[in-house]
């Protein structure tokens, strides 16, 4: 499908390919987006420092965003910093959090460049530090023109925050066209999101065991499947990447229709139905 010459399977790990063999290449999800969580509880859990797991955490960000170029995935999508985050952390953590994207973006650009990564950004990022925004900037436009991976950053994200801004800027096309509200769709909403140049994300991954989705795409995950790994970020690599996946494959998505088991039990249910009507 969009399975393309850019993918470079042979660059994978012997352990990573050995996963990749159990899949149907043609089946691979267009877009994962990822939770990234359990940084902090990684470094308490080792009596480090909360910094060395963001640490940890952005190295597993540049080995995952490899192995997803490397099969040919088209899109990926980190939470990297929530809109809660920049609210509710503590002024230092926060402050640290922003050299760190910048030394990140600063390390690896040569690396994304190498491997092809376009890298993007959704949230209410005008409100980052300017200094923070330049880079990312600089970042954005030196991978314009890669083909292969988009890895977006959610920086500053809230999906409730999205979805206000969405509803603003459809409001004001509404009065600018002079449209009556009961004309609005799901696409006039959808065109209006962050994420509307990219598809709904057809998994999501959430590390360190969490159960919940922490205002995250909530409009776009509405069919997505949701792959819970109790391992945190700063431990997940490529083959915990593929390992998602693998399970991805092996679900039957629905999309709120019947799955082909319950299609083939109310055909022959049909059937029966017909051939007792018939035989009267």
């Amino acid at each position: 499908m969009y399975l393309t010459a850019t993918s470079r399977i042979h660059e994978l790990t012997p352990e990573e390919r050995a996963v990749y063999a159990t899949l149907t290449p043609a089946r691979l999800p267009e877009h994962v987006a990822i939770i990234m969580d359990g940084n902090g509880r990684w470094a308490g859990l080792r009596s480090l420092k909360r910094f060395l797991g963001h640490q940890q955490g952005a190295k597993s960000v540049q080995l995952v965003t490899e192995a997803a170029s490397r099969i040919g995935l088209p899109w990926l999508t980190l939470y990297a910093f929530s809109l809660e985050n920049n609210l509710r952390r503590p002024r230092a953590e926060v402050t640290f959090l922003m050299r760190l994207l910048r030394s990140y973006l600063e390390s690896n650009l040569q690396r994304m460049m190498d491997n092809n990564v376009r890298i993007r950004y959704i949230g209410r990022t005008h409100e980052l530090p300017p200094e923070v925004q330049e880079k990312m900037q600089w970042a954005a436009e030196a991978t314009a023109r890669n083909t292969g991976t988009t890895l977006t950053l959610a920086l500053n994200y809230g999906a409730r925050s999205e979805m206000v801004d969405a509803f603003r800027g459809l409001a004001a096309e509404m009065k600018l066209k002079g449209l009556s509200p009961d004309r609005i769709t799901e696409e006039d909403v959808h065109r209006h999101l962050y994420t509307a140049h990219m598809p709904d994300p057809d998994l999501l991954i959430r590390t360190s065991g969490e159960m919940r989705i922490s205002n995250y795409l909530l409009w776009q995950i509405a069919y997505t499947e949701i792959f819970v790994t109790e391992r945190f970020w700063p431990d997940f690599r490529g083959i915990h990447l593929l390992e998602a996946i693998a399970a991805y494959q092996r679900r039957e998505r629905r999309y709120g229709g019947l799955g082909e088991a319950e299609r083939e039990d109310q055909s022959a249910g049909e059937e029966m139905t017909e051939a007792a009507r018939t035989s009267r």
